[in-house]
């Protein structure tokens, strides 16, 4: 294989101030908002906007460990489906602090006056249980640095939130605001005037890092690199044009600002996503291992263009800028992206947290309009054959030992999504899902 070396910053990382911390600093992080900042700054812009890292779990000590030791740069490969890579040194994180060692350094960046966006990438889960988290938490951290930019007659900063949750920015404005409430009402009611929430929508599929991935950047590049980023080509980011004090020219590196992101995130989450646990659940049980294995298999492929055109597209209102059969097809494509080499079991992690995010929101509005929920029934069916399933490797899920009946709520008892439901789970139990899928049109 023939060295290449990819492209590095073009501009000095020592005139780079941190106006940026984000909180879960991981490989989709890396691949979505940092490549936006160091698309300003290799453009001469954006000086003010580095981004600090914070970690605050057990496994982001890796995380800093491996930044620090190369400058906190790293390599970013987009991969496209003939095979083609693009890859370019990224260097917009210029500090990584890991917050159960370093308790007091990320609670001053944060309250310090140059830090202006505080974001945000804590899994769909992390909001749930925001009120009772522990001080070490991004809630607590991010709370206690509110209360001394509060003491000191500072302005608030901006929290923008980049996970995968529908209106994102309202969540995690209820979510700090929560937190903050049960342990100062006084801090709470300020953070509500002086603190902004964006809503986002994010989208760039990136599989977790593997050893071929870190052999290869090492071979095709040169490059010792601890944790390198591989992704797909594809990147978008849609996000509400609502801060607190300022923010980098975004707009200059292809993010999409506007004044409402329900409507693109809606279309996200209920095609890519809940296309996702399609494919997860039902490709598990299927035997299959990984994304595009699942989305090349026929059967498959129908059921998942059913769900998307029968079910899924109904619930959309009309997305400014987007034509959605041609954003249905690119979804497929990119599913097929065979580079990429994503894995079924990072689709099916957290799947009760996802499954309540991306798949029951169709099926209730699907139900209050009279309409059919045969294929979202069919994917919340295979979720729960795959727990009972020991033939289905088990997946971390925040929620333990999940209980179908449980997440389903209301709709257990809903007539016309219990028989849907049923009759799947039945099908799947009793003949597999190749006939199950066959039964549905696949």
């Amino acid at each position: 294989m023939t060295t290449t070396r990819p492209a590095t910053p073009t501009y000095r990382r020592e005139d780079v101030d941190v106006g940026i911390v984000h909180v879960g600093v991981g490989g989709f992080h890396r691949a979505h908002q940092a490549m936006y900042v160091d698309r300003l700054l290799n453009a001469g812009a954006a000086r003010e906007w580095g981004i600090c890292g914070v970690g605050v779990l057990d496994g982001d000590r890796r995380m800093r460990d491996a930044l620090a030791a190369q400058d906190f740069r790293y390599t970013l490969v987009e991969k496209h489906a003939d095979g083609h890579r693009d890859a370019r040194v990224i260097g917009a994180i210029v500090d990584h602090l890991f917050a159960p060692e370093q308790v007091e350094a990320v609670v001053e960046r944060i309250a310090a006056p140059t830090t202006r966006i505080v974001s945000l990438t804590i899994t769909e889960g992390g909001y749930g249980d925001a009120a009772d988290a522990p001080p070490l938490s991004a809630f607590g951290l991010v709370t206690a640095a509110l209360a001394r930019r509060r003491a000191r007659g500072l302005r608030g900063f901006t929290v923008m939130s980049c996970d995968n949750l529908p209106h994102n920015g309202r969540v995690a404005r209820a979510a700090f605001t929560d937190y903050a409430a049960r342990r100062d009402p006084d801090l709470a009611e300020w953070l509500a005037e002086a603190v902004r929430f964006p809503s986002s929508m994010v989208d760039r599929i990136t599989p977790a890092t593997t050893d071929a991935d870190r052999d290869e950047v090492r071979e095709r590049y040169g490059i010792e690199d601890r944790w390198p980023v591989v992704c797909e080509p594809f990147a978008q980011w849609v996000l509400e044009d609502a801060f607190s004090d300022g923010r980098p020219p975004l707009e200059d590196a292809g993010v999409q600002l506007v004044a409402d992101v329900e409507p693109y995130e809606t279309m996200k989450l209920r095609l890519l996503n809940a296309g996702h646990q399609a494919l997860g659940h039902l490709g598990a049980l299927a035997g299959h291992r990984l994304v595009h294995e699942a989305a090349d298999d026929p059967p498959l492929a129908r059921f998942l263009r059913r769900y998307m055109d029968d079910e899924a597209t109904p619930t959309l209102a009309p997305v400014p800028g987007i034509d959605l059969e041609d954003y249905k097809s690119t979804l497929v494509a990119r599913f097929r992206n065979r580079e990429i080499s994503d894995t079924l079991d990072r689709l099916r992690t957290d799947a009760s947290d996802r499954i309540a995010q991306f798949v029951l929101p169709v099926i209730r509005d699907r139900l209050a309009a009279g309409g059919d929920v045969t294929c979202a029934a069919a994917i919340v069916a295979a979720w729960a054959r795959g727990l009972e399933d020991p033939a289905v490797a088990a997946v971390p899920d925040r929620q333990g030992t999940p209980d179908p009946r449980r997440l389903l709520g209301e709709l257990a008892d809903h007539p016309s999504f219990a028989g849907a439901y049923a009759s799947a789970l039945d099908a799947l139990r009793e003949r597999g899902v190749r006939a199950t899928l066959h039964g549905l049109g696949g």
